[in-house]
């Protein structure tokens, strides 16, 4: 065998890239402090209950809820729900506008596992200058299928963001 095609070797730094960007997400959340500010991206079911559960730990934390859909939650002042940011480029700049306005210079960003490597990364680019405490919620109970499709199009997406597509 002279040479092995192209097709083969892009399949193979596709699957070894995957397996690069599954194995760099931050498997749990990190320590939080009694007075953080929690930001939830909203998209998922799992997102907001895990970062309620957060919130019961802290003694002086708040959460804020990000994303389309965010207003149909009951129990959260509405001054802490932005509900127009429609992608996770979107998502990032309200929390942007957030923790300008607030003076923040330290948060907990939750979303799911899969979503979290993206999600910190466009977050990391518009707020180089806050620390940014990773807290993924688990997808565990998922069935295998669903998550590596899930997985899948969050490395693709993550591979549009490095080339510079934010939206979409």
């Amino acid at each position: 065998m002279k040479y092995i095609p192209i097709s083969l070797i892009l399949l193979f730094c596709f699957i070894l890239g995957g397996m690069m960007f599954k194995s760099v997400t931050p498997p749990r959340c990190d320590t939080l402090q009694d007075n953080d500010n929690i930001f939830v991206l909203t998209g998922d079911v799992r997102r907001i209950p895990y970062a309620l559960k957060k919130l019961e730990t802290l003694k002086y934390g708040n959460i804020y809820i990000i994303g389309a859909g965010a207003t149909s939650i009951l129990n959260i002042p509405h001054d802490k729900i932005e509900s127009l940011s429609k992608s996770t480029y979107q998502n990032a700049l309200a929390i942007k506008q957030i923790v300008n306005d607030k003076r923040l210079n330290r948060i907990v960003l939750v979303t799911t596992e899969d979503h979290m490597n993206r999600s910190l990364y466009l977050l990391r680019n518009e707020l180089p200058d806050t620390d940014i405490i990773a807290c993924p919620a688990s997808l565990s109970g998922m069935p295998a299928p669903i998550r590596v499709k899930r997985w899948t199009i969050e490395y693709v997406k993550y591979i549009a963001t490095l080339f510079g597509i934010k939206e979409g």
